[in-house]
């Protein structure tokens, strides 16, 4: 059973704007407090955690994800969802029909058989859509958040998927580097409902409003936000957010982004705030999964350079995370790339922080990061093939799509 949390509790903050650690948000009032966040580096800490809270599920367990392999690690998922699900805990499963391409029905039985639901975001063949879903088909629109929320008390969110990508290459995966994050207090409220969002929007099932979770045990966050743009109006409110926080930028702007192909407004505001002494130094893959994005990508790099934002490439295997830490006061974690995909048609999400000792530890992150990575030099582009930046641009023209 879960204690009613006093009114005092569910206050947020009611500051003015352009005042202290407030300036990097644009609105404060939305911030809440109580809540503790840690901070998880790949497969290795984050998948760990996770399995250990959705074992120790009472009530119920919510997970959206973008994609779920049937390989070792979605197989030890799938089966602590299924003995949770045959205990009588309440589980749906949501993940998206591009992103988890070739998952064979089969896979998820165990789990539809055990009493679990699951299911498809936007199936690649429309006819496939269950009875009961709502909204209209579309292949572009991708479901690609990272949600997990057991009994309204814990949550987790980032970048990582479902996979042995994730896993170390010591342990059989490949060694992907991404950053997702534990999250307990009221700010899982928010994660829940962004998971109850989607889940309607493909399934028509409205699910009860959850619990607001009392105040977290432990070094809570100064304050902290959910981000995601499942409904129409909220579309851009995490590029807002990028924005305003750049736009406050005095010291330092540490970015780690999987998929970097920023429009316009960012590449402005970026340029802005190099241009007033702030140091921008971006974390991209040297080579990505999506060769086609690699490429978009370093079409950008010329300009970017000469605008005085450096940019270090992560030698070793794909680079995944999208991260942001700004004058060591707002961070973000979260699923959203620095693209157009995320910009317009994927559902995101991401956790906006306002605290020093959390920037502090993904700061140090970051730095130990930046020690492995090579930084990219205009004299690197100019040796550059003329196949090679043809590839550039070509990928480049078509950044819309990718």
């Amino acid at each position: 059973m879960q204690i009613p949390v006093p009114k005092i509790m569910q206050r947020r903050f009611k500051r003015p704007m352009g005042q202290g650690p407030w300036r990097y948000v644009r609105h404060p009032e939305r911030l809440r407090r109580y809540t503790l966040v840690t901070p998880m580096r790949a497969g290795g800490a984050a998948f760990p955690s996770m399995l250990f809270e959705i074992r120790a599920a009472r009530r119920s367990i919510e997970f959206e994800i973008y994609i779920l392999r049937a390989d070792r690690i979605g197989e030890e998922f799938r089966d602590a969802l299924v003995e949770r699900a045959r205990a009588g805990v309440a589980v749906r499963l949501l993940y998206d029909a591009v992103g988890s391409l070739g998952l064979a029905d089969s896979f998820l039985e165990p789990l539809r058989a055990a009493g679990g639901k699951v299911a498809i975001f936007h199936p690649v063949a429309p006819w496939r859509r269950r009875v009961g879903s709502s909204g209209k088909w579309s292949l572009n629109q991708r479901d690609h958040k990272k949600i997990l929320v057991v009994d309204e008390r814990v949550g987790f969110t980032g970048g990582l998927n479902l996979g042995l990508e994730y896993v170390a290459k010591e342990d059989g995966g490949a060694g992907w580097l991404d950053w997702h994050v534990r999250v307990e207090g009221p700010a899982v409220h928010e994660l829940a409902q962004s998971f109850q969002r989607t889940w309607t929007k493909t399934t028509g099932e409205i699910l009860p409003e959850p619990l607001l979770p009392g105040p977290a045990l432990g070094r809570n966050v100064l304050g902290t936000q959910v981000v995601d743009n499942t409904a129409l109006r909220s579309r851009w409110r995490m590029h807002r957010a990028y924005l305003h926080a750049i736009a406050a930028a005095q010291h330092d702007i540490s970015i780690l982004n999987a998929y970097f192909i920023p429009g316009l407004s960012l590449r402005r505001a970026f340029r802005k705030a190099a241009a007033r002494g702030v140091s921008v130094r971006v974390i991209v893959p040297s080579d990505s999964d999506v060769k086609a994005v690699r490429h978009a990508s370093r079409y950008l790099y010329r300009r970017l350079i000469k605008a005085g934002i450096r940019i270090f490439e992560w030698p070793e295997s794909m680079m995944h995370a999208k991260a942001g830490i700004i004058d060591g006061v707002w961070s973000t974690i979260g699923s959203y790339n620095l693209d157009h995909r995320s910009l317009v048609h994927n559902l995101e999400v991401a956790l906006v922080c306002i605290d020093v000792p959390l920037a502090a530890i993904l700061q140090a992150e970051f730095e130990r990061e930046l020690a492995q990575c090579q930084e990219v030099t205009l004299a690197q582009l100019d040796a550059l093939t003329h196949w090679e930046r043809f590839k550039d641009w070509f990928w480049y023209q078509l950044r819309s799509q990718l």
